[in-house]
């Protein structure tokens, strides 16, 4: 064998792409960014970073007091804000140690199930336009505008919210709020059956999906999964079974599950989350009990303006509330609830100050982001694209 021989017995080393997928690439939808290691059209490796929100929510509230942080959960999922609101308030009730009255948990309920609703429909309608088809996205759009007109009619806000109040709600739920949610009511579920038949069976879409950015039970939870992301791999938690909140005990629903973990079953998982919630929404109309609204919380409850510019003690009430000067327990509390995304937990440490002394928001998004580069890793670009839009990231849960 002479030397030329044994130079081309010699391997050169393979040379892979660098491919940015982000942070403003209309496929991220949002600001983050997957730094992706290419051989042609297959991802060799994956590595997701995050930060360009700069938000910093968690320390912006240990600078705010407790009523005013409701904001800032508005803006982690802005899909389905109220969810996150009513959370927050929740947190607050259980480090204050108050109980809500059922009329009170069915309204919760009735938002909460609404922004589930509407956070799914965006959801699933972006798997499919990733997969090329557009019209569903178009199509559900009305239903999720019908949506954000209730919210308008509970709150006066469409997107960011800023539902509720501690202690309850702002104002009672009106007959025309009641008219609008059952118009959606009533007109959802054909859209949903229709939305199914336009894709469930679509064979180029299950071409796409099925076998796409899966993983398993095993391998989702540790890594910490939650929500619909859990469920499609095979496990049954739902914070709103496991430790119910808000009366959810009352009601009767199921916790669907799927069987492979890909995109295929995340889709399905969350079109059947909508029935149930549909289910969950008519049931709580249907049984909403008489009763306040709010339950005045002493610490929070402002007194009516007209009884503030009148009289003496609604002013003096309303200045020592406004600057602070409540009695807020010292301790510690953890208060979950079930977001769009998966398990929402705030955790709240309080020295008995006008603010919380430490505060972490448990943000779904942020935990099953990390597992991304190990479902897309050996996938193919148009794969990856769909695995993240099946996980349903929301950049503004990622860098709170």
């Amino acid at each position: 064998m002479n030397n030329d021989d044994n130079k081309n017995s010699i391997e050169e080393p393979k040379s892979y792409n660098t491919l940015n997928l982000g942070p403003t690439h209309p496929a991220t939808h949002g600001i983050f960014q997957n730094v992706l290691t290419m051989d042609g059209e297959k991802i060799v490796d994956a590595e997701q970073t995050i930060g360009y929100i700069h938000r910093a929510f968690e320390k912006i509230a240990e600078r705010r007091a407790y009523y005013q942080i409701t904001p800032l959960t508005d803006r982690m999922n802005y899909c389905s804000s109220p969810i996150n609101n009513i959370g927050w308030h929740l947190a607050v009730e259980k480090l204050l140690g108050v109980e809500t009255n059922k009329r009170i948990d069915y309204m919760r309920i009735i938002a909460m199930e609404l922004a589930r609703i509407a956070d799914h429909l965006v959801c699933n309608s972006v798997i499919g336009v990733d997969s090329g088809a557009l019209t569903g996205f178009v199509y559900v759009f009305q239903e999720r505008e019908k949506i954000n007109e209730v919210y308008e009619e509970l709150c006066g806000a469409r997107l960011t919210t800023h539902l509720g109040c501690i202690g309850g709600f702002e104002r009672d739920i009106t007959p025309k709020a009641i008219s609008k949610i059952r118009t959606v009511m009533k007109s959802l579920p054909k859209v949903l059956h229709e939305f199914e038949n336009l894709l469930m069976r679509n064979r180029i879409f299950m071409d796409r999906t099925i076998n796409v950015g899966g993983i398993s039970a095993e391998r989702a939870l540790n890594y910490s999964f939650t929500g619909p992301c859990l469920r499609a791999a095979g496990v049954d938690y739902d914070v709103r079974v496991m430790e119910p909140y808000s009366s959810y005990q009352d009601f009767d629903f199921v916790v669907p599950v799927g069987q492979n973990g890909d995109t295929y079953d995340r889709f399905c998982v969350r079109q059947t989350e909508m029935w149930e919630s549909i289910k969950l929404i008519n049931n709580a109309l249907e049984n909403l009990p008489e009763g306040k609204f709010n339950m005045e919380v002493p610490a929070f409850f402002m007194p009516p303006k007209e009884q503030v510019y009148s009289q003496m003690e609604p002013l003096i009430s309303h200045f020592k509330k406004v600057m602070g000067e409540i009695d807020i327990p010292a301790k510690e509390i953890y208060q979950a609830v079930e977001g769009g995304n998966g398990e929402l937990g705030f955790y709240i440490v309080s020295d008995g100050g006008r603010t919380p002394y430490r505060v972490h928001f448990r943000r779904p998004c942020f935990i099953y982001y990390q597992a991304f580069p190990e479902m897309v890793r050996g996938a193919l670009l148009s794969d990856a694209i769909l695995t993240l839009s099946s996980m349903n990231v929301i950049a503004g849960e990622l860098d709170a």
